[in-house]
């Protein structure tokens, strides 16, 4: 009776490396390429919608110099969309993902059938204050607005606040396009714009020594929700 072999450890290197590390190869490149795509289109955004804020201003309407749009190419891997008080930065992560045993993509028929649908690149949005960005004040936090998962098929599926595709029952369904692009951009922008400052609490801020006001170094930290807890459910819900 014949019994399987086991591997001899050069052809597990040779499976590993022609199997998973393959499709973790084609996963970057897809992200890559979609990545570069999502630069092209907010630089479109911005343009598009920049040209429409001077429409108004044409027509008579008084609009701020702070109200406009600026796309910014920061490298390979990260890119800026500055509008009135707002930043946000995407940023494409570097490494290739799977998700642990817990997370719901399981239930989904399509990650089931082949686990390598299931290895993902990601692009985040964080938001930032405008201020905080121009001044370099370190210490202010952006926050999380959403986040887009990318395998080498182009499936996908975003986690995020009032994100169109974010119902992970649908990944594998789409595939991500210009259109599905521009809706996960507009979406992260309608968010950020509704995301106001919150006023400090008066007990964190109540005083600051003297050497604090005249170090260097001192930044009074500022974000969209200074001295407030900041929940999942802004993002996830």
């Amino acid at each position: 009776m014949e019994t399987d072999q086991p591997l001899s450890p050069n052809k597990k290197i040779v499976e590993a490396l022609s199997g998973k590390s393959n499709v973790k190869s084609l996963v970057f490149d897809r992200t890559l390429d979609m990545f570069n795509e999502l630069k092209e289109l907010l630089a479109e955004i911005s343009n598009d919608l920049d040209e429409a804020l001077d429409e108004i201003k044409e027509s008579g309407v008084q609009l701020s110099r702070r109200v406009k749009l600026e796309y910014r190419d920061k490298g390979r891997l990260e890119a800026e969309l500055r509008f009135a008080d707002d930043v946000l930065v995407f940023s494409m992560l570097p490494d290739i993902y799977q998700f642990d045993q817990n997370h719901p993509v399981w239930k989904v028929p399509y990650a089931t059938e082949n686990q390598f649908n299931t290895y993902c690149g990601i692009i985040t949005v964080y938001n930032f204050l405008y201020e905080s960005v121009k001044l370099n004040r370190d210490c202010d936090p952006g926050y999380l607005v959403a986040r887009l998962f990318i395998n080498r098929e182009g499936a996908f599926f975003v986690e995020g606040k009032d994100q169109p595709r974010k119902k992970i029952g649908e990944f594998g369904k789409v595939r991500l396009n210009k259109k599905e692009l521009r809706d996960f951009v507009e979406s992260a922008m309608l968010y950020a714009l509704s995301f106001d400052l919150f006023v400090p609490p008066f007990e964190k801020v109540k005083s600051i020594t003297v050497g604090d006001k005249d170090s260097d170094d001192y930044k009074i930290e500022t974000s969209k929700r200074n001295g407030y807890d900041y929940n999942t459910d802004d993002v996830l819900e």
